[in-house]
């Protein structure tokens, strides 16, 4: 069904999935006048992030336990965020996620302003599917997280790890 105003409900519903990791975009910036992305993210129990820790200076990160609990690593800080909790990760923090957990884990993420989309979590995706169950291409994921605004922490060093 169509409305006069061309509103309508998960506007850019899509789901991209690639190894452990699922994105089910809702509302992206196109749908928004850039002003907010939401999505949920759904991680395989016992799985890391595929991606180095990375921070981004343009937006905040607001993170809504869904189902299971994810470990968000932020500026060095494990926070666990499991059902009904909230965690909002600031402008500039360097942070990461991985499911440590015996179960799924489901988490709603909303991005404002809505400054990245499903089109880095394809390209990124790409890459790891490219890679056929290897490790994937670092530097190629590196050098899509900047073009979307996400800035790559270095490799934790002997002594951090």
């Amino acid at each position: 069904m169509s409305s006069v105003s061309g509103l309508s409900t998960n506007p850019a519903d899509e789901t991209i999935s690639y190894g452990p990791l699922a994105v089910r975009f809702l509302v992206s910036g196109d749908n928004s006048n850039a002003s907010v992305a939401a999505f949920e993210l759904t991680v395989d129990a016992g799985q890391p992030l595929p991606a180095p820790a990375h921070s981004h200076d343009h937006y905040e990160e607001t993170i809504y336990g869904l189902e299971g609990t994810l470990t968000w690593t932020v500026n060095g800080e494990a926070i666990r965020v499991g059902p009904r909790q909230a965690l909002c990760i600031p402008r500039g923090a360097v942070h990461r996620f991985d499911n440590l957990d015996t179960e799924d884990a489901k988490a709603l993420c909303v991005i404002t302003p809505a400054a990245i989309g499903p089109q880095y979590f394809r390209e990124v995706g790409d890459v790891i599917k490219a890679a056929a169950g290897g490790p994937p291409d670092r530097a190629k994921i590196a050098e899509i997280m900047r073009r979307h605004g996400l800035t790559p922490a270095p490799p934790p060093t002997p002594a951090q790890a």
